[in-house]
């Protein structure tokens, strides 16, 4: 029995009613979106690209990936940065919550009624006061080749 527990602190944030997490160690920062360009041919889930702060970012439209019901049609609340491969992008969300210290014992391995879209991108879940917080694996998030190889339902 391990008597000094193990934390992780998430970024939490809501996208279509559902409460997420990111660890924090992955959140580079977290900024309001500007003007986002358009990618052509770039799938649905790239809503475009940005500038920040002379970077160009990939903006990710999180309801699109995480196959949520579309938006009504306003700007997204705000985007987290994370870098992956040497590559930046900017998770769309509808709005940013708190940062969330929780105890690494304390997370469930992804229940079997997870939807299998969210399920595909989650890393467990944690119970709290009446919610399910879905941590997210940012690798698999930004994974959109796996997507197009098609799992096997």
């Amino acid at each position: 029995m391990n008597d000094n527990p193990q934390f992780t602190e998430y970024v939490t944030f809501t996208t279509g009613g559902q409460l997420f997490g990111l660890p924090i160690g992955r959140v580079q920062e977290v900024f309001r979106p500007g003007r986002i360009t358009r990618v052509p041919l770039a799938g649905a889930q790239i809503a475009g690209v940005l500038n920040l702060r002379g970077r160009i970012v990939t903006a990710i439209d999180m309801r699109c990936r995480l196959s949520l019901e579309a938006s009504d049609g306003g700007q997204p609340g705000m985007a987290i940065g994370i870098e992956s491969r040497g590559e930046s992008f900017g998770l769309l969300v509808d709005s940013l919550g708190e940062v969330l210290k929780l105890a690494d014992g304390e997370r469930e391995a992804n229940p079997v009624n997870l939807d299998r879209k969210l399920a595909r991108v989650a890393a467990g879940v944690y119970r709290l006061e009446g919610q399910l917080m879905v941590v997210l694996d940012v690798e698999r998030v930004l994974d959109f080749a796996a997507d197009q190889i098609g799992i096997a339902a």
